[in-house]
C-alpha cells in the first residue's frame, strides 16, 4: 500500500468517525454534545476566514470548542494533491484568533503562495499552559483536522467561490507549526495523532520533548524530500530554548540527517533552507516576534514541499544567502518587495 493511500484511508476514517466521536464524548462526561458550527466569516481580499465550534477541538466540552480555518483566496482544490494544510499551535496567554493577527499567519501564508488551507485550533485560552487536552490522545489529530476540513467545506460551501473544496477529500501535505508553548501539541500530533505531517517547524518552542522531533525526523532520514520528515527550528540567542535546540541538532547529526545551521540569521541560501532534513536558526528576534518579525513562517513555507501553482521570485539567486525581509509592526506588509509573487505560471 502506498503512503498516499494510507494516508488518505486515515483521514477517511477520521472523517467517518465524527458523529460518533462526539456522542462518546457525550456518553463519557454527561455534558451537552457539541455540534459542528460556523460561528463567524469573513471575507477579506486574502480569503475566507471561517471561526468553527468542533466537538473534535483540542477543549470541547470542557473550554473553547474554537477552531479557525482560512482559505486563501487564490487556493484552487486539485483532486490529485487532496487538501494540504498547515495547522499551528498557539502559546501561552494567547488565543487562536490573537495569534493569527499577531504572528500574521494567514498574510504570511498567502506571502508564500503555497496551495494549502491554514488551520489553528482554540489551545488553553490566555493561559500559561503547554497542555493540549484532547489532542494528547491516540488519533485526535486526525479527527481534529477531519472535522475542521469537512465542516469549512460544508459551511463554506455557498461563499468560498473558486476556493471551495469537497467536504470528503483525501488529505495532501500536512504541515505543523508551533510558538512557545504550543510544542506539547506539536509533539502530541506527531506522536500519535494519526496523520503523516510532512513537515514541523518549531518558532522558539523548544522547551521539551526532544526525542519525539528527533524520532519523528529519523523515521524518514532515508527517504527522498518528497516524502521525508523536515524539522526547522528557530530558537532566540540565548534564551531556555537554545541548548536543546542544540542537543537536537547534535543528535540528528550523528545520525545521518543532513542539518543546516543557522548562527547569524540570512546566512542560509534559499537552497540550504530547502534541501535539509533539518534546520536549526538561531536569531536575535525576540520570543513573541520570531514567527513573524524577518517572515520566518513564510520562508519556510517557501521552502517546503507543499504544492504551488502561483509564480513566485523567491527562488531567484537561490545559492546566495538569503535576503532577510522584516515585516512592519502592522504585521500586514513585508517593508521589501524581493519576494513579491508574479502571475499565476502558465
Amino acid at each position: 500500500m502506498g503512503k498516499s493511500t494510507m494516508r488518505r484511508r486515515t483521514v477517511l476514517a477520521a472523517l467517518a468517525q465524527i458523529p460518533l466521536y462526539s456522542a462518546a464524548a457525550v456518553a463519557q462526561s454527561g455534558r451537552a454534545e457539541v455540534r459542528p458550527r460556523l460561528k463567524t466569516q469573513t471575507r477579506d481580499p486574502l480569503g475566507t476566514t471561517l471561526v468553527l465550534g468542533l466537538p473534535q477541538a483540542p477543549f470541547a466540552g470542557t473550554g473553547d470548542d474554537t477552531v479557525i480555518v482560512f482559505v486563501p483566496d487564490k487556493y484552487r482544490f486539485q483532486p490529485d494533491e487532496g487538501i494540504s494544510a498547515l495547522v499551528h499551535f498557539h502559546g501561552h496567554n494567547s488565543s487562536a484568533e490573537r495569534a493569527i493577527t499577531a504572528h500574521a499567519l494567514r498574510e504570511q501564508l498567502v506571502d508564500s503562495r503555497q496551495n494549502a488551507i491554514l488551520v489553528v485550533p482554540q489551545l488553553a485560552l490566555f493561559a500559561a499552559d503547554s497542555s493540549c487536552g484532547k489532542l494528547s490522545a491516540p488519533g485526535a489529530f486526525a479527527r481534529l483536522l477531519g472535522g475542521a476540513l469537512s465542516t469549512a467545506a460544508r459551511v463554506g460551501r455557498a461563499s468560498l467561490g473558486d476556493s471551495r473544496f469537497p467536504e470528503r477529500p483525501h488529505l495532501g501535505r500536512v504541515c505543523v507549526s508551533a510558538h512557545s508553548g504550543g510544542y506539547h501539541a506539536a509533539a502530541c500530533s506527531l506522536r500519535e495523532g494519526g496523520v503523516d505531517v510532512s513537515e514541523t517547524y518549531l518558532f522558539d518552542a523548544l522547551y521539551a520533548e526532544s526525542e519525539v522531533f528527533r524520532e519523528w525526523v529519523l523515521a524518514r532520514r532515508d527517504e527522498p524530500a518528497t516524502s521525508r520528515h523536515k524539522l526547522v527550528s528557530y530558537f532566540t540567542a540565548g534564551a531556555q530554548t537554545e541548548p536543546l535546540n542544540i542537543g537536537l541538532r547534535t543528535a540528528l547529526e550523528r545520525s545521518g540527517v543532513l542539518v543546516s545551521e543557522e548562527l547569524r540569521e540570512g546566512a542560509l541560501s534559499r537552497r540550504d533552507l530547502s534541501h535539509a532534513g533539518a534546520v536549526f536558526v538561531r536569531t536575535e528576534v525576540a520570543h513573541s516576534s520570531v514567527t513573524w518579525e524577518t517572515n520566518a513562517l513564510r520562508d519556510v513555507l517557501y521552502a517546503s514541499m507543499l504544492p504551488r501553482h502561483l509564480g513566485s521570485t523567491w527562488f531567484t539567486k537561490r545559492d546566495g544567502a538569503r535576503l532577510i525581509e522584516r515585516r512592519s509592526a502592522g504585521r500586514g506588509r513585508s517593508s521589501t518587495k524581493a519576494a513579491r509573487g508574479s502571475e499565476p505560471s502558465k
